[in-house]
C-alpha cells in the first residue's frame, strides 16, 4: 500500500483556456494516408545526432535500423515505413528558423511492410539491463517533448536507486489531448509499459498522475493498474504548467529536486504515458518508435482530431487530412501554445516530439500589442519557478545577460505562464528564450575560441618539437661533418708521415 502525505500548495501557474474539446471526444484515427516520402532528421533526440547506415537507392523496410546512436546520450532512428532511400542531405528542420538539418528521405513504396520483429512473451524474465538495451534499440525518447533518450533514464534508475517512477499524464498544455485518448484507448499497453519500466529500474512503485479534467482517462487507467498494487494512480489539480518535472515531483512526493541536480538524485524519475505505451510496443512487440499520436488541432481545421502519424510526414499533409483552410491560418504551432515552437510554414517533418500541430486563426490568438508595466507583479505569482520575470527581462533589454542569470534565468523553463497573464501584453517569454540563445551562442563561440586556442598552442608545440629536432640534427651532421674532417687530417698527417 503506497502512503501520500497531505499535498503541497501548488507553486504560481494559470489556468489557461483549455480548448481540448475539439479532439478530446474523438477517438484516435488510424487512417492517415500513408505519404509518398518521408524525412526523417538524424537529430530528434537529445544529445548527438544518429550517423547513418544505409545509403541511397536501398530498399528498406518498416522498423529498420537506419542510422545507429553516437555515444550514450543519443537515439537510433528507424523507418516508419517500407520503400527506398532517395536521399541523405540537408533539409529545413522543424524548427522556428526552418535551418537546413541532416534528414534520409525515404520513398514510400504503398506495402507499409514490417521488418522481421522480435516478439517477447514474457519480459519479466529479461535482466534489468536487457531491458534498457531493447529500448535503446529501439530509438525511445521522452515523447512528453524533453526526447531524453530513455534508455538512460532506466540506467540512471537502477544507478541511483530510484524509489518512485513518475508517469506524467497531466497534459496541461491547451489543445493538446493526445495523451487522454492514449490513456482512454490503450489503458492495459500502458500500464504493462510502467510494469516494464519498473523491472528496467529495479523500482517497485509506480505513480500515474493525472490532471483532473481527463475522468475517462483516470477511470481507464484505474481499472487497468487495479491489479497491479505497484501501480497507484491518482488525479492532480487542473492548472498549467502541472506536468513540469519539478511541480509535479513536489506535489506528488512532497520532495524538492535542489537547484542544478537532477530528479534521480532525489530517488524519483519521470517518464510520460506516451513512452510507457512506446516501451509496450517495444519490448512485446519488438517495434521500435516510427510512428507516435498527435494532436491536430486549431480554428484553422475542419476536423481536429488525434491521429497516428508516422514520423517523418510533412505537416502539411497532416493538416491537408484534417481539412486546413489556410486562408484562415494566422499561426502554425508545434506543441502546445504555451511551450510550442511556432513555425514559419508547414512544409516541414513531424519528429518524435511531436505531440501537437496546431492551425491558429487570428482569434485564437493573444493580442501582441505591447503596452508600458503597470507593475502588477502578477508575472511573479504566477511564475511556478518562483523567479521574477520582470526584472529579468529588464536586464535583458539593455543586454545585461548576466544579471539576469544571477537573478534566475536559467531557472526559467520557459512555460509562458508570465506572458499569458501580462495585462500590458508583454512578450516576457520571448526576452528569456532570446537570452538563453544568446547566452548559448555565446557559450559555442567561447567554446570554439578555447578549441581554437588549445589547436594554435598544440600547434604551436608542435612547430617547436620539429624546430628542436631539426636543429638537434643539424647539430649532429655539424659534429659528423667536424669528425670526418678531424678523421682526414688525422690520415693526411699519417700518410705524411710514412712518406717522411
Amino acid at each position: 500500500m503506497l502512503r501520500f502525505f497531505k499535498k503541497p500548495v501548488i507553486r504560481g501557474g494559470v489556468h489557461a483556456e483549455e480548448r481540448k474539446v475539439l479532439t478530446s471526444k474523438k477517438a484516435i484515427a488510424h487512417d492517415l494516408p500513408l505519404p509518398k516520402k518521408l524525412y526523417i532528421p538524424l537529430q530528434q533526440h537529445m544529445g548527438k545526432p544518429a550517423e547513418p547506415l544505409i545509403q541511397v537507392g536501398e530498399k528498406v523496410l518498416k522498423g529498420q535500423l537506419l542510422a545507429h546512436s553516437q555515444g550514450l546520450i543519443s537515439a537510433p532512428v528507424h523507418a516508419p515505413s517500407s520503400g527506398e532511400i532517395i536521399d541523405i542531405n540537408d533539409y529545413p528542420a522543424p524548427h522556428p528558423s526552418a535551418l537546413p538539418i541532416r534528414m534520409i528521405v525515404l520513398e514510400t513504396d504503398g506495402k507499409d511492410q514490417w521488418i522481421e520483429a522480435q516478439e517477447v512473451a514474457d519480459p519479466f524474465l529479461l535482466a534489468p539491463e536487457d531491458i534498457s538495451s531493447r529500448v535503446g534499440a529501439a530509438g525511445i525518447v521522452g515523447l512528453g517533448g524533453a526526447t531524453f533518450p530513455t534508455a538512460v533514464k532506466l540506467n540512471m534508475g537502477r544507478e541511483n536507486r530510484i524509489d518512485t517512477l513518475i508517469i506524467n499524464g497531466a497534459e496541461c498544455e491547451p489543445y493538446l489531448s493526445c495523451d487522454d485518448r492514449l490513456m482512454q484507448e490503450q489503458a492495459d499497453a500502458i500500464i504493462d509499459g510502467v510494469r516494464i519500466m519498473l523491472h528496467g529500474m529495479e523500482t517497485h512503485k509506480a505513480v500515474i498522475a493525472i490532471e483532473d479534467n481527463k475522468p475517462e482517462a483516470f477511470a481507464a487507467m484505474t481499472d487497468a493498474a487495479d491489479a497491479f498494487s505497484e501501480i497507484k494512480v491518482i488525479q492532480i489539480p487542473t492548472r498549467y504548467p502541472m506536468g513540469w518535472d519539478r511541480q509535479l515531483i513536489r506535489y506528488v512526493t512532497g520532495r524538492e529536486v535542489p537547484v542544478g541536480s537532477r530528479s534521480s538524485e532525489i530517488g524519483v524519475t519521470i517518464h510520460n504515458i506516451g513512452t510507457a505505451f512506446a516501451t509496450h510496443k517495444a519490448i512485446r512487440h519488438g517495434q521500435p518508435l516510427v510512428n507516435r499520436v498527435v494532436t491536430v488541432s486549431g480554428g484553422a481545421l475542419a476536423n481536429p482530431l488525434n491521429i497516428e502519424v508516422p514520423i517523418g510526414t510533412l505537416i502539411s499533409e497532416v493538416f491537408e487530412f484534417c481539412g486546413v483552410d489556410y486562408n484562415q491560418v494566422a499561426r502554425i504551432i508545434m506543441g502546445g501554445p504555451m511551450m510550442g515552437d511556432a513555425l514559419p510554414h508547414s512544409d516541414l517533418p513531424t519528429v518524435k516530439a511531436t505531440s501537437g500541430l496546431l492551425a491558429l486563426t487570428q482569434s485564437e490568438l493573444k493580442s501582441t500589442e505591447e503596452q508600458p508595466c503597470i507593475r502588477c507583479a502578477s508575472c511573479v505569482s504566477v511564475c511556478p519557478a518562483g523567479l521574477r520575470p520582470l526584472d529579468m527581462a529588464n536586464n535583458i533589454r539593455v543586454n545585461q545577460l548576466d544579471s539576469a542569470v544571477d537573478i534566475g534565468l536559467k531557472d526559467c523553463i520557459s512555460c509562458g505562464c508570465c506572458s499569458y497573464i501580462c495585462p500590458s501584453n508583454i512578450p516576457l517569454v520571448q526576452y528569456f528564450k532570446y537570452a538563453t540563445g544568446e547566452l548559448a551562442a555565446r557559450q559555442q563561440a567561447q567554446q570554439k575560441s578555447e578549441q581554437t586556442k588549445k589547436l594554435m598552442e598544440a600547434r604551436n608545440a608542435r612547430l617547436e618539437r620539429i624546430a628542436e629536432q631539426q636543429r638537434r640534427e643539424e647539430e649532429e651532421e655539424a659534429r659528423l661533418a667536424a669528425d670526418q674532417e678531424k678523421l682526414k687530417q688525422q690520415q693526411a698527417e699519417l700518410e705524411q708521415e710514412a712518406t717522411a
